[in-house]
């Protein structure tokens, strides 16, 4: 399986999973500083610079400041540009701009559309987004929590199973949070949905923000 690991200039949590050879390590901007602590040598930096100084010892793609792109979406797309079909988001929540946090869940749908599937790691949670598929997740943690949200107006057919509060064929629609806060109960929970885009998230075995 090719990985890229993305890693961004927000708040980190700990480390759920660490780059291999071959992964690819793409370090978005003052992310940089966050693969430093983590004593990972990214395979390419990419960004305006505009947080942090410009790297000499790493290959750099520089943009501008004035994009239509987050320096996160430049990593993703560039790692879709190389072929991964696999990605795993560090210091992609958090720190002081919600709507970074924002832009980073609409990149998973970004990369869902493109024949990738994105995991971006916050507090003890693992979040991807799901289209017209079914998934399996397993229970992490004892009575470990399970949420879904529907990215467009609304996701149709949606069956939840293993789970305190199953569903048959529901419909969540992006202006109630019926989804949230549902329990994984069994070893293995399924979501499925039958048309739309579906974010979901699911706990994670807690983390207390070391570098490991």
């Amino acid at each position: 399986m090719r990985r890229c690991f993305i890693f961004s200039a927000g708040t980190f949590y700990g480390l759920y999973e660490r780059p291999e050879a071959p992964d690819f390590c793409i370090a978005a901007d003052a992310g940089r500083l966050l693969c430093e602590k983590l004593n990972i040598t990214p395979d390419l930096v990419i960004g305006d610079f505009d947080s942090a100084p410009k790297p000499e010892d790493a290959p750099c793609i520089t943009v501008p400041v004035e994009k239509d792109d987050t320096d996160t979406m430049l990593a993703a797309k560039e790692g879709l540009r190389l072929g991964y079909t696999t990605f795993y988001f560090y210091g992609a929540t958090g720190g002081a701009r919600l709507d970074h946090t924002l832009a980073n869940l609409q990149t998973l749908a970004y990369l869902r559309r493109h024949g990738a599937r994105g995991y971006l790691y916050d507090q003890n949670f693992c979040y991807t987004v799901m289209e017209n598929e079914e998934l399996p997740l397993p229970q992490t943690v004892p009575w470990g929590l399970l949420s879904v949200f529907a990215l467009g107006d609304r996701a149709e057919g949606v069956t939840i199973r293993g789970v305190q509060y199953p569903a048959e064929n529901a419909t969540i629609a992006n202006d109630f949070p019926l989804g949230v806060s549902n329990h994984i109960t069994e070893k293995t929970a399924t979501v499925r949905v039958e048309n739309g885009l579906l974010l979901v998230g699911w706990e994670l075995p807690k983390k207390d923000g070391t570098l490991l």
